[in-house]
């Protein structure tokens, strides 16, 4: 990205008047823009921001080029870290190689422990993949042993487009229900839940307030946008398509971007797609799951909306309690 972008980027989502302002940097792998970048943008934040206004950042990163310059970089300015990491040494190195193909275990767990030093707050991004689903309780474990408590799990679902087929290293409906059940029994065994999970934390928000800070079990998508490296702008990372594209914040502003006709229709997609699932007892909880799950492979439903009956099948009764223990908490409080 451009300084011409990235200042223009900042300055416009700041004059928006919002009391909370959230950059997520991504890539690609985001830390090869350099400490140089990032400096910048705190120096234009710190330009832009509107008194009173707090302004956040993360950057999600595959971990190996983190050193200690960069954790004390991340640690002054406050930033919160998502970390790759898909297993142990033998399930992570499986896929995530370096260019001459060795694996890049050791270069990340390098790169996590220079993040605790200087207390960097980070968690644990796992894509799941057909290897490392089958081993959820090995999974948990091994993260438990490390000492992290901040996971996402996050379902590998892509379409190969040479053949048109659900690619080999995804995972099925199947495998998906049963690794989430088993992550679920690791979580609840004793009855309070001490590590977070960001699934299953955004759907206990559905059952204690109706309502959930995160897309994926939410009513409707639009929850943020996303800005290309040139100032595209598109309204999620599943959909920089040319079909979804919103404009340019360098050709028109961005907060008439945001209020197009074409942001509101991509808002409603999920909404129409959910009608579809009416008279499913689990809607009111995964809200249809994301958009970018329906339609593989020719079906007129999420891809894993088999997972989902498997793992509220099995979970309901205890979010339930769950949700009564907070409620019960909140008013003793109030």
């Amino acid at each position: 990205m451009s300084d011409r972008v990235l200042r223009e980027l900042i300055a416009q989502v700041m004059s928006l008047s919002l009391d909370r302002v959230s950059f997520c940097w991504q890539g690609g792998e985001p830390t090869l823009a350099g400490l140089g970048f990032y400096r910048r943008v705190i120096e234009y934040q710190s330009q832009f921001r509107i008194p009173g206004q707090v302004v956040e950042n993360s950057i999600q990163t595959n971990g190996t080029l983190i050193n200690e310059e960069w954790a004390r970089f991340l640690s002054r300015h406050g930033f919160l870290v998502g970390v790759s990491l898909d297993g142990p040494k033998e399930l992570h190195d499986y896929y995530r190689k370096d260019r001459f193909g060795g694996g890049s275990y050791e270069k990340v767990m390098a790169g996590i422990e220079s993040l605790r030093k200087y207390d960097v707050n980070f968690n644990i991004l796992v894509l799941l993949n057909n290897m490392n689903v089958k081993h959820p309780k090995e999974l948990y474990r091994f993260f438990l042993n490390k000492g992290f408590r901040y996971l996402q799990f996050i379902p590998c679902v892509e379409i190969d487009p040479e053949t048109g087929r659900v690619a080999d290293y995804s995972i099925s409906p199947e495998q998906y229900g049963r690794f989430l059940c088993a992550i679920f029994e690791e979580w609840i065994r004793n009855g309070i839940p001490k590590v977070y999970i960001r699934d299953f934390e955004e759907i206990l928000f559905n059952y204690v307030v109706k309502e959930t800070p995160g897309c994926i079990y939410s009513r409707s998508c639009g929850h943020y946008i996303v800005v290309e490296y040139n100032g595209d702008v598109y309204p999620c990372d599943f959909y920089v398509e040319p079909q979804w594209f919103l404009g340019n914040l360098t050709e028109q502003p961005l907060e008439e971007i945001i209020e197009s006709e074409k942001f509101n229709k991509f808002r409603m997609m999920k909404i129409q797609l959910a009608r579809k699932c009416e008279g499913c007892a689990w809607l009111q909880y995964c809200h249809g799951g994301c958009p970018k799950h329906w339609g593989i492979s020719g079906l007129d439903r999420n891809y894993f909306c088999f997972s989902y009956k498997m793992f509220f099948k099995k979970s309901h009764k205890q979010f339930l309690r769950l949700a009564r223990l907070i409620k019960a908490k909140y008013l003793h409080m109030c």
